[in-house]
């Protein structure tokens, strides 16, 4: 990513232009930070000592991201419940897929259940690979109640005192209210059997500022606790990341950063905010 090298470099140089500066700010701007937050950046550049720019941006970088835990809950007495949300098309499905694989690597037992009974596409890549990461999908009849397929989930996760259940839900009903409403019954049914301790909404990085109107459309509805930013494999820009952090104040637990089961990491925004430098 490197936002900040080029300008540092610049600004260095001791022969910094007006036209520097414009050029400077749409860089910035077209890496998905944001216009708001890329004109502060500029005017802070501005006003610092070549030699104290690097601590005065990254300590207004550091003040843009959450402070929130960004670690999943575990209980050790009962199975944690993770709700994944998101619109179809963000890598939904996949990233469930990937969250399972890195609880398995952690030594944790999963349960899956496939509530995303509206798309059959889903249950059927969701069946897939938690036949290659053996673990169980708990499955519904197609386009049948996503609430029962999760509320048989929970049951059965309770019985059989597993770590973690995690529940893929629908990505798009006809409407927005439909959406909302069909993901507050499936709270509603699992807290019957457990309480929910983690709600990730999945946002593709590519989508830019679009993947934030998405975060508060669904903040506005569902309590979302973490993020799993998708698609961070080169393609996407690096000011996203800080973006959606800012204006959504929720911390990005996880990031995509490939197809496969393994491409999945926990968010470190110390490494996140040197790779802006460097």
């Amino acid at each position: 990513m490197a936002l900040f090298s080029k300008l540092l470099q610049k600004i260095r140089g001791g022969s910094t232009s007006a036209g520097d500066w414009q050029e400077f700010e749409e860089a910035l701007i077209a890496s998905d930070l944001g216009a708001k937050s890329a004109a502060e950046i500029i005017e802070l550049a501005k006003r610092s000592k070549s030699d104290e720019i690097d601590t005065a941006i990254t300590n207004a970088l550091s003040a843009w991201l959450s402070n929130a835990n960004r670690e999943l809950p575990f209980n050790s007495d009962r199975p944690t419940t993770v709700l994944i949300v998101g619109v179809n098309g963000t890598g939904k499905t996949t990233s469930t897929a990937k969250l399972i694989s890195f609880l398995k690597q952690n030594k944790h037992s999963v349960l899956v259940a496939a509530a995303d009974t509206f798309r059959a596409a889903a249950v059927e890549q969701l069946a897939t690979w938690g036949s290659r990461l053996e673990v169980d999908v708990v499955t519904g009849p197609a386009n049948g109640d996503p609430a029962s397929v999760a509320f048989e989930a929970a049951t059965k996760a309770k019985a059989a005192n597993i770590d973690y259940l995690i529940i893929d839900t629908a990505g798009r009903l006809h409407t927005k209210s439909g959406l909302m409403d069909e993901l507050g019954k499936i709270r509603r049914v699992i807290e019957k059997v457990l309480p929910v301790d983690e709600v990730l909404l999945v946002v593709d990085a590519t989508t830019g500022q679009n993947g934030i109107v998405q975060a508060k459309i669904f903040m506005e509805s569902v309590a979302v606790t973490g993020l799993i930013l998708t698609k961070m494999d080169g393609s996407a820009k690096g000011g996203i990341a800080l973006a959606i952090e800012r204006e959504c104040g929720i911390p990005i637990k996880f990031i995509g950063t490939g197809e496969s089961a393994a491409d999945l990491e926990a968010f470190d925004p110390e490494r996140y905010l040197n790779g802006l430098f460097s």
